[in-house]
């Protein structure tokens, strides 16, 4: 967006449109600096403005659509009127006995319009599933309850327990801030910061591209919260120079799409769901982070080693030297770009709260990005707009998400969905821990298939974190459970968005590199596990206890990587793939005696390698 947008020839109401973009990004951090409003009027301003500007900027096919036709415009109209609706009758809304006054017939014709309206902009936004799993539950609130057609309506439109619930309370307080904080440091170089930071760090070693797109991507990812728009922006450097480096289509693109899936319960920042647990769980951010942190090391650990494994089966080296840059220059040039993210969680330690903190992050971009010469051309009045009209266009998906899947939890609520399922899941495990958290792992990846982590983890919430806490799962653990999987349908096929993403720039066989995927982002699926079973994985506990907990558990995550890419100090037959992938679940669970005996497993197949192999680094490098 340029500074002469008032001068263009686009038309009228593309300039507007945009302008639009730039007032909602800026009224959002007005009230991040005063204060907010009224709930009602906080969140009913931020769905009107999300409603509005879907329609003015997406067409009826979810293209971008900068020229929106007059039906767009009065549709988008009407959309915003209906979700401010709440907050010019607030007064009404307020005083009235719930469930006990009927509605008026403005409220039905109303709130009608905007569950109509919303489920199609979030169509436009983000494709079909959500909207279709937002009307499956609203016919089973019709067809198989009891529950009146108006208490549902009621529900969802005039309490804060449906469209206008936590989630888009989050949405419009915490998610907007640190979406808006991504897209101006991105304006400020700091994409470019990720990328060299990486190829300076890992750049030199064995399988050194695999390697740097795991950093570039875990880093990245932790800041824009979203899988697929990961893999396209770090991915079109990262894929080219793996696939060049020797590594096959499938297996490159599943590095960018396991890492950029990571990148989302890696703190920081992590994604934007996180925020919306931190405020189901009643904690501060800070402390979701923390629970959040052994895993997500432990993911990447495994990750790290897959590829290193990999590059050493395949004889795959380091990134050519003409690519490599050195740390110190860096870090010289570019490495105060870093403060923002050290300002945001210096702010959270200190106690203040995540809004205050991607508010301060927010402040601090520009300046710093002023302080040296290698990054004040980044310094301008069209950059900064840029920033503003792009962050809040990336804001438009995750609040229609938010209030779609208020939408769901609404249902849920006043229907007693929820207490109904959670019965179903602990009777068909017969009370059994172990199976009732496979069912779950299985409900939460069929529910999370082809939506974004935000509405698929509320969903789950509503779904299946009571049954996991009645059989005795601690409720941050099973928060944490149903988050994972939320996540990793991502990867998971049929439906692998990220890898889906990844594959227009590998130009793999889909089957193949999902496969792919799936092996390197293992761990993933068996980290959930671990810290129900084990707290100690979620820095609970005595520092003796987490510090051998997270020790063998790092070793089993290593040996599984191992046994997945069949290289272990040499190239491992099937047989002792199998071998070396059961003692990697022995020293994964926690339990002492299970460790010692995989270590003694392990043990035996590292002298059994190491005698066939007596100098595996002489073995000569192959491509195939």
């Amino acid at each position: 967006m340029q500074l002469s947008i008032l001068l263009d020839k686009m038309p009228l109401i593309t300039r507007i449109a945009r302008l639009i973009l730039v007032g909602m990004a800026v009224w959002h951090l007005y009230v991040a600096f005063v204060g907010p409003p009224n709930p009602y009027i906080m969140r009913g301003v931020h769905v009107a403005l999300a409603l509005l500007l879907i329609f003015l900027t997406v067409d009826r096919k979810g293209l971008r659509n900068d020229v929106p036709s007059w039906y767009d415009v009065v549709i988008g109209l009407v959309a915003a009127s209906a979700a401010l609706y709440p907050s010019f009758n607030l007064n009404y809304i307020t005083q009235r006995f719930l469930y006990v006054d009927p509605l008026m017939p403005m409220d039905i014709v109303v709130g009608i319009t905007l569950v109509v309206l919303l489920l199609e902009a979030t169509r436009r936004m983000l494709g079909p599933m959500l909207p279709i799993t937002a009307l499956l539950f609203l016919g089973y609130g019709l067809a198989f309850t009891s529950t009146l057609p108006s208490v549902i309506l009621e529900q969802l439109f005039m309490t804060p327990e449906g469209i206008f619930g936590i989630p888009i309370a989050v949405s419009a307080t915490y998610m907007v801030l640190f979406i808006l904080f991504g897209s101006l440091v991105e304006r400020m170089g700091v994409g470019q910061l990720f990328m060299d930071f990486a190829v300076a760090l890992t750049g030199r070693q064995v399988g050194g591209p695999a390697k740097v797109a795991c950093v570039t991507s875990g880093l990245f990812g932790s800041v824009s919260g979203s899988a697929v728009a990961n893999v396209m922006t770090t991915g079109t450097f990262s894929i080219p120079l793996m696939k060049r480096m020797g590594f096959k289509p499938a297996f490159a693109g599943a590095v960018e799409a396991v890492a950029s899936t990571g990148g989302q319960i890696m703190p920081p920042v992590m994604g934007a769901a996180a925020f919306v647990m931190a405020e189901y769980l009643g904690v501060g951010y800070l402390t979701v982070a923390k629970y959040a942190l052994a895993p997500a090391i432990l993911f990447y650990v495994a990750l790290f080693a897959a590829v290193h494994f990999e590059a050493k089966r395949k004889g795959i080296g380091s990134v050519p030297k003409e690519d490599q840059v050195p740390l110190k220059i860096v870090l010289l040039e570019r490495g105060h770009l870093f403060l923002p993210l050290a300002i945001i969680v210096g702010v959270l330690m200190m106690g203040y709260s995540a809004p205050y903190a991607a508010l301060c992050g927010i402040i601090s971009v520009v300046p710093v990005a002023a302080l040296r010469k290698t990054t004040r051309h980044y310094v301008t009045v069209d950059n900064i707009l840029d920033a503003l009209e792009g962050g809040a266009r990336n804001v438009l998906a995750i609040a229609a998400a938010c209030a779609c899947a208020g939408i769901v939890v609404g249902v849920i609520d006043i229907t007693g969905l929820g207490l109904t399922f959670s019965n179903f899941v602990i009777e068909a495990a017969q009370d059994t821990l172990v199976i009732a958290l496979f069912l779950s792992m299985i409900a939460g990846i069929i529910l999370g298939m082809g939506m974004p982590t935000t509405p698929a983890y509320i969903v789950q919430v509503a779904l299946l974190v009571p049954a996991l806490v009645k059989l005795g799962v601690q409720v941050e653990a099973a928060h944490l459970f149903v988050f994972y999987f939320a996540i990793l349908s991502a990867i998971t096929p049929p439906v692998a968005m990220a890898v889906y993403a990844a594959n227009t720039l590998s130009h793999a066989k889909i089957v193949e590199a999902s496969w792919a995927a799936v092996k390197l982002g293992a761990t993933g699926f068996i980290v959930p596990f671990m810290f129900v079973y084990e707290p100690a994985i979620l820095m609970q506990g005595s520092v003796t206890q987490i510090t051998l907990v997270l020790l063998h558990a790092t070793t089993g995550v290593i040996l599984l990587a191992a046994a997945l890419q069949r290289y272990y100090f040499g190239r491992l037959s099937n047989v002792l793939s199998v071998v070396l992938f059961g003692a990697s679940l022995l020293l994964i669970y926690p339990d002492l005696r299970l460790t010692a005996s995989g270590l003694v497993i392990a043990g035996i197949i590292l002298a059994f390698q190491r005698s066939r192999n007596p100098n595996p680094k002489s073995q000569p490098a192959t491509h195939t």
